[in-house]
């Protein structure tokens, strides 16, 4: 092996543990909370897009609109360096899980509201027929089947997060590609240390795919042949 292969693995090894720390610390913590955190947010926000509230209908959709309109980075950018200048400082974690909630929130609650909406209507009356309220025929009836038709939308979007925490290293934290700078800038070897980043985030994501189908299967037992 020459000295440049040997230092070139020299690298690799000692920046993984710190990488994959970084990746186990911060950016599965932080997808975990945003996404749970959004998902919340999102399912409020579905229920009152489709609420006959108009006023309540129309601010879910103007922050729906504003989410989606505008790009996540300039979103991060927006909380943790444009806030502190209205006299709200925000520490980069706390700025980077209110960003992704807010994208997540957004995004997944169009998912919710379109399973919701691709029930039938006849389920519906079904449940009016029985003498529930529209709450009870919500909760009981229709939200069940539309979980199992968002739960591939929702988990394609808990990947997509994975891969976006990425840009929380703008804001200065210490996630796994903010390491993977800080070893790029220590030894100048981009490639290396970029791919090793790249490959880290694929290893994340391929479980977190194992993990989508597995669950996709265990909703299906439950589908209307």
């Amino acid at each position: 092996m020459s000295e440049r292969s040997e230092r070139l693995l020299h690298i690799f090894m000692e920046s993984l543990w710190p990488m994959l720390k970084a990746g186990l610390e911060y950016t599965v913590t932080l997808t975990l909370i945003s996404f749970a955190l959004g998902l919340v947010l999102a399912f409020g926000t579905a229920l009152a897009r489709l609420s006959r509230w108009r006023l309540l209908a129309g601010i879910a959709a103007f922050y729906v609109w504003i989410i989606r309109g505008t790009p996540l980075l300039v979103q991060l950018f927006i909380i943790y360096y444009g806030l502190p200048s209205l006299g709200w400082t925000i520490d980069a974690f706390p700025a980077a899980v209110l960003a992704f909630t807010l994208s997540v929130g957004a995004y997944n609650s169009e998912v919710i509201r379109a399973a919701i909406l691709s029930i039938s209507r006849g389920q519906w009356e079904a449940a009016y027929s029985i003498g529930m309220t529209r709450r009870q025929a919500l909760r009981r009836i229709v939200l069940p089947q539309a979980a199992r038709v968002s739960v591939p939308p929702l988990s394609n979007s808990f990947i997509s997060l994975v891969k976006d925490t990425s840009l929380a290293a703008t804001i200065t934290l210490t996630e796994l590609f903010q390491i993977a700078q800080q070893r790029t800038a220590m030894y100048y070897e981009p490639m290396l240390l970029y791919c090793e980043a790249a490959l880290l985030y694929l290893v994340f994501s391929t479980v977190l795919t194992y993990a989508q189908r597995r669950l996709e299967r265990r909703f299906d037992r439950y589908a209307a042949r």
